[in-house]
C-alpha cells in the first residue's frame, strides 16, 4: 500500500496583470521561492508601457502609445533601471523638451532624467518576464498565461481558484491572489469576496486618454522632440523616432488631455483622430491630409490624485492589490507598489 502523497511545500500565488506592478511583485515572490501563475488578458505583457507596430507602406512603423518615459528617484528603482540599461533594454532619452502655452514652444530645461525602453517601451517588462521564465531553483517557478481574462475569484478549502473566460484554462488552488490591475477592473473581482478592497479600489478615480499615432512622410520641423501642451485638446506630443534604438518613418504620438478624453471617450476613433490631427497641425504639425494615423483609447490611463497607500493586503484572506494608482502614479510607482505588496505577502506562510 503506497503512502499518501505529501502536500506541495511550495507556496503558490496568482498574479492578475502582467504590467510593471505585476512583474515587480512576481519577481520578488519568485526570488523567495514561490510558484507564481500570472494571468493577463492581452496578447503580450507590458500593460500601459505599450508600443504599437504596423506593416504599413512604405515601411514598417512603431510608436509608444502608452507611457512615454519613466523617471527613477527611489534608490531601489534606480538600481533596477541600471540593470535594464546594462541589459540593453532601457536608455536615457536625450530629447529636446518644450512646453506650449498657446503662443509658441518654449524650451524646457530640467535636470530630470527621463528613461525609455529600447528598442521600444515594452522592452523592460518583456525582458523581466523572459528572465523569470528562464529562472531555475532555488527561485520559484513563474508561468505567464496570456489572453487569459479573469472573471472571478473563488475561495475554497484548499485556497483560491481563478475563473477565466477562456475555456480549458484551469488554475490550481492558490495561497494568495494579487491583483495588479487598474482600480476599476479590480472592483468587480473583489466586491463578492473582499468588500474592503473593493471600496479602496472604487475610491481611485481613473481617467481615460485618447492616443493618436501619426506616420509622417517627412520630418516634422518642430523645435522639440517632446512637448507638454497647455492649450486645446492635446496635453503631450512626442517624436517617437527621437528615442534611442528607434528606426523607421517619422512617427509622432499625440495624447489628449484627460478632460477632453473623458468628454469624448465614446466617440468614434476616426472623429477623435481628425480632431487631434487638426490640433497638431495648429501647433505646426503636418497637414492632416498627408499623414496616416491610428487611434487608441486608454480607458484607464491615469489616476486623478493617485492614492498613497502603496498597496493593499488582507493577510487573513490572502488577497492583495498593487499598481501605480496606489503609489503616486507613473511607472516607478507601479514597480514600487508591486514590490511593497510582495513584502507583505512574504509575511504570510501557507497553513
Amino acid at each position: 500500500m503506497s503512502a499518501a502523497p505529501r502536500p506541495d511545500p511550495v507556496p503558490r500565488c496568482a498574479v492578475v496583470g502582467a504590467g510593471m506592478a505585476g512583474l515587480a511583485c512576481a519577481q520578488a515572490l519568485a526570488a523567495a521561492g514561490w510558484a507564481v501563475d500570472v494571468f493577463d488578458k492581452s496578447r503580450g505583457p507590458a500593460g500601459r508601457m505599450s508600443t504599437r507596430r504596423g506593416d504599413g507602406a512604405p515601411q514598417p512603423w512603431q510608436c509608444d502609445h502608452g507611457a512615454q518615459y519613466f523617471t527613477a528617484r527611489d534608490p531601489a528603482f534606480r538600481a533596477q533601471v541600471q540593470h535594464w540599461q546594462h541589459a540593453g533594454v532601457a536608455a536615457l532619452w536625450p530629447a529636446r523638451f518644450a512646453r506650449h502655452d498657446g503662443q509658441g514652444f518654449e524650451p524646457l530645461h530640467t535636470p530630470l532624467e527621463r528613461f525609455v525602453g529600447v528598442p521600444r517601451m515594452t522592452a523592460p517588462v518583456a525582458h523581466g518576464w523572459q528572465q523569470l521564465g528562464a529562472a531555475q531553483a532555488p527561485h520559484g517557478r513563474v508561468q505567464l498565461h496570456l489572453q487569459a481574462t479573469v472573471q472571478a475569484l473563488e475561495p475554497g478549502a484548499a485556497g483560491w481558484s481563478i475563473v477565466c473566460a477562456e475555456p480549458g484554462l484551469q488554475s490550481a488552488p492558490y495561497h494568495a491572489v494579487l491583483l495588479a490591475l487598474p482600480a476599476p477592473q479590480a472592483v468587480p473581482l473583489l466586491r463578492p469576496v473582499a468588500p474592503a478592497g473593493a471600496v479602496l479600489a472604487a475610491s481611485a478615480r481613473m481617467r481615460g486618454c485618447w492616443a493618436v499615432m501619426v506616420r509622417c512622410p517627412a520630418p516634422v520641423p518642430l523645435p522639440c522632440d517632446g512637448a507638454f501642451i497647455h492649450t486645446g485638446p492635446l496635453r503631450w506630443v512626442a517624436r517617437d523616432r527621437s528615442k534611442p534604438g528607434r528606426s523607421g518613418p517619422e512617427t509622432w504620438l499625440l495624447h489628449a488631455t484627460a478632460h477632453w478624453s473623458e468628454a469624448h471617450l465614446e466617440d468614434a476613433a476616426e472623429d477623435v483622430t481628425a480632431a487631434l490631427l487638426q490640433a497638431f497641425a495648429a501647433l505646426g504639425g503636418p497637414d492632416p491630409a498627408g499623414v496616416q494615423a491610428t487611434a487608441h483609447r486608454w480607458r484607464y490611463a491615469d489616476t486623478e490624485a493617485p492614492l498613497t497607500a502603496g498597496c493593499w493586503w488582507d493577510a487573513h484572506a490572502g488577497l492583495g492589490l498593487c499598481g501605480d494608482w496606489l503609489h503616486g502614479g507613473k511607472v516607478e510607482g507601479a514597480w514600487l507598489s508591486g514590490r511593497a505588496l510582495a513584502r507583505h505577502v512574504l509575511g504570510k506562510q501557507p497553513a
